[in-house]
């Protein structure tokens, strides 16, 4: 889960803090609340996490309990990653 916490904060920091004008976030804050990911950015997002880890996000999965947070997220893809195959 470490590998997939690191992969999922370099591309936060890399893709969305520069325009959000946050230096940085722990790992249970709201993208959201924070302003780091909007509804636009959350597409680029998924277009990661499908091509990164092998998984695919279903529409009923784009939830704040599965991509709001960098934990959730982590869980969320570790989950998939587990269920896969």
């Amino acid at each position: 889960m470490v590998e997939i916490k690191a992969s999922l904060r370099e591309f936060i920091e890399l893709n969305y803090l520069p325009s959000a004008g946050v230096d940085r976030f722990e790992d249970d804050d709201s993208f959201m609340e924070k302003g780091i990911i909007d509804s636009t950015g959350i597409l680029e997002l998924l277009e990661f996490l499908e091509s990164t880890f092998d998984i695919v996000v279903e529409d009923e999965e784009v939830v704040p309990d599965n991509l709001d947070t960098l934990n959730c997220m982590a869980v969320y893809v570790k989950e998939k990653r587990g269920n896969a195959g």
